[in-house]
């Protein structure tokens, strides 16, 4: 059976082949579908970005944090980047090196230059030279506990214009709350995570919640929806936030609340907000 009706025009089989979503006789199972359905879905919410970045500047600079084997990236060059023929780049942060050179060998092969690899962690890439000091778009698609945070972290230090997570493996603010719990029981409201299983949930609701908090104390616009198709996947939550130079204190004083509420006082750096927003409204994006 054929599969191109289900394959973007534009897009090049050998790219396919070659992530093996695509088998050499052009034929894809189930599995490569519904990874390729994925993919494409996360598209349609970064081409807007892509092109909104592209009407007001030259080029356009994306960074995928944790790429892993770079579909997503891959995907972004082949149908967006390829044919704009200025100085757009994509960088794919990667902290297997295997992973990075696969990656590295398959770009030239396609002819792809305006795409680079680097074996970094996500914490490293915020301080690495190899990096432009600005980009304009950040992703990163399933960056495992506080590596989605270090991504955050990133975007916020290079000024991006457009930022896009599906956060993933969030154990670091229930192990807070676990540890915490018999202070914490004196609020009702801690009733919420009493249970290990609420704690472990409710530990990944707030994580994202007080993601978002922190970015709009950054004067970001931000919305928060489920990836369709991604129902083998507990972890299909996106979010998208864009740059507006909104008001940043009261969504910086609500971080601050909700950090003392619920015990976790510690993760003020983790979340952090400038002193200044508390004092002032406006800015430009502020690391």
């Amino acid at each position: 059976m054929s599969n191109t009706h289900e394959i973007r025009p534009g897009q090049s089989i050998e790219l396919l082949k070659a992530l093996h979503i695509l088998t050499r006789d052009g034929k894809m199972n189930q599995d490569s579908r519904r990874k390729l359905k994925q993919v494409y879905h996360l598209f349609q919410f970064i081409e807007p970005l892509l092109k909104d970045v592209k009407e007001n500047r030259s080029a356009v600079t994306l960074v995928d944090h944790g790429a892993g084997k770079s579909y997503l990236g891959f995907i972004l060059y082949d149908l967006f980047f390829k044919d704009l023929n200025d100085a757009s780049h994509i960088y794919g942060i990667e902290t297997r090196e295997e992973l990075v050179k696969t990656s590295q060998e398959l770009a030239a092969r396609l002819g792809f230059g305006g795409m680079s690899f680097l074996n970094l962690s996500v914490a490293d890439s915020i301080s690495s030279d190899k990096l432009p000091a600005v980009v304009d778009i950040v992703t990163a698609l399933h960056a495992c506990n506080t590596a989605t945070d270090d991504a955050i972290h990133f975007a916020l230090k290079k000024q991006a214009r457009h930022i896009v997570v599906v956060p993933c493996c969030q154990a670091e603010v229930a192990s807070i709350l676990r540890k915490n719990k018999g202070k914490a029981l004196a609020d009702p409201l801690a009733e919420i995570w009493r249970h290990p299983l609420h704690t472990r949930e409710f530990g990944s609701q707030i994580t994202n919640v007080l993601r978002c908090l922190q970015l709009e104390a950054h004067g970001y616009q931000v919305s928060v929806t489920e990836l369709v198709g991604w129902e083998h996947s507990m972890k299909n939550e996106l979010i998208i936030a864009q740059y507006k130079d909104l008001p940043r204190k009261k969504p910086a004083e609500r971080l601050t609340e909700m950090l003392e509420r619920i015990g976790l006082q510690q993760l003020k750096d983790r979340f952090f907000v400038p002193d200044l927003v508390l004092t002032a409204g406006k800015g430009a994006p502020t690391a």
